[in-house]
Parts: C-alpha cells; structure tokens; sequence
C-alpha cells in the first residue's frame, strides 16, 4: 500500500453511533449470514443516506431477540460525515432507533473503550398481554430475600465459565461484576447487573440459575458449587430473550 494510502487510513474521522432497538425480530446485534440483524439493517440505511458503504464496529454483541435502551457502533469514514440520525430513522424499520451520531479520536473504539455495560432482565407473575414480548412471565412464588443473596453471592466470584454457552470464543472466562441485585418495579421485579464484560448467555444464564433459588429448588450453596465447576451444563439457561436488555454502556 503507497504510504499515502496508509496515512490517508490512518488518519480518516472516526464516528460514534449511539443506538436502541427492539430485538425481537432479529437474529442478533452483529451481521450474520442468512439471517437478518440490527448492524445488518444500520448498515443498509446508511448506504442509502450516504451513498457509500461502511464497516460499523460494536459495542456489545447482543443475541437475538435481546432488546437495547443504549448500544454502541463505531465506524471510519473517509471524510466528514453529519448527524443524520433524523434521515436514518425515515429509512430505518421501526425497531431500530439511531440516537446521534458524533465524531470520537481517531483511536477511540466502541468495544475495546467501554469501562461497562449494564443488563436488565424483567420477570413478572400476572399475566399481562402489553409486557409479554419485554419481560418475562415467571407465575410462580419466589423467595426474594434468597434471590438477593443469590445476587449477592455472583458479585464474590469472577470466572463464569459456568454461565457462557458452548462454542464460544473467548480468552478468558474472566467478568468483574459492578452490580448485582434484584430489585421490585412496577409489577415485577428487575435483575440488574453491571461489569466490564459479558460472556454469551450469560446473563440468561444466571436468571435462570437465580430463579431456581427463589423458587427453594437451588440453596446458595448449590448455587456457589455450580459456579466454581465451571460447567455450564449445571446452570439454568431456560430464562428467554425478551426480556433482557442491554441498558447502558459506559466508556472511560
């Protein structure tokens, strides 16, 4: 590559897209062949609007059907680019809203620069037809007192190889949990956690755990062996998708 090129590469404006979105019609935050994804469908808007095609980098790599309040991409372009975050949404399909979009150093990178991110999983016990593709219907009686305990108990450990799903391709299993608690809204409750980083499926994995304990089905002892196994066929990964959302990211 001419070391024009290569400075010109170095050098190109970097933007930062601030996104939500209701996941229940894709297959994930990141492109997938056959099938249909929010960057799948960001990418295409853009291409519209600009005229031009871009690589959108993401923040959190939400599964399908996983709904956000705050995600994150960032892309390069080769010039500057304006806040068309007002014409994207015309073109966009109703479950994806872009929030704004706002130029970063050229270094800075929506994954790698996240200080945290922030997970919310909604549960409630009375039938209720205008929540029921948000949160999940759970009708049976829980102990909350052990179900924050529970919560408690997650925030003294840091492997969860137990809570991440087969075939995944990480380095370390390695998560420092911020926050962890259970929490009454409304008419459910609320399981908020925080950390530097997720394993796949794990948040599912650890409602659905932690709900085993609130129902009397799992003691924390049981609960405190099933982590330090480190085998993820003991842990409860039945809680569905909808209703977990990634709430917020927070960058350094």
């Amino acid at each position: 590559m001419p070391l024009a090129a290569v400075f010109l590469a170095l050098t190109m404006p970097r933007y930062f897209i601030e996104v939500a979105y209701k996941g229940t019609a894709y297959s994930g935050f990141q492109v997938q062949q056959n099938a249909n994804s929010i960057q799948a469908e960001i990418e295409k808007a853009m291409q519209v609007y600009y005229r031009k095609d871009f690589v959108l980098t993401c923040s959190s790599r939400t599964d399908a059907g996983v709904h956000a309040l705050q995600n994150f991409f960032h892309f390069d372009a080769d010039e500057p680019v304006a806040d068309a975050a007002y014409q994207l949404n015309a073109i966009l399909p109703s479950d994806i809203v872009v929030k704004k979009i706002f130029p970063v150093a050229d270094d800075a990178h929506s994954r790698f620069d996240a200080r945290s991110r922030e997970y919310r999983y909604y549960v409630y016990d009375s039938k209720n037809p205008f929540i029921a593709d948000r949160a999940y219907y759970f009708p049976y009686t829980l102990n909350i007192e052990m179900m924050q305990a529970a919560a408690a108990e997650i925030m003294k450990h840091h492997d969860f190889t137990s809570f991440s799903k087969r075939n995944t391709q990480v380095k370390t299993f390695d998560c420092d949990i911020m926050q962890s608690e259970w929490v009454r809204e409304d008419d459910g409750l609320v399981y908020k956690v925080k950390a530097n980083r997720f394993l796949r499926g794990m948040v599912k994995g650890l409602v659905g755990t932690m709900l085993q304990v609130g129902r009397g089905k799992l003691s924390i002892e049981q609960l405190t062996d099933i982590i330090l196994s480190k085998d993820c066929s003991r842990a409860d990964f039945s809680a569905p998708s909808h209703g977990l959302f990634l709430f917020a990211v927070e960058f350094q």
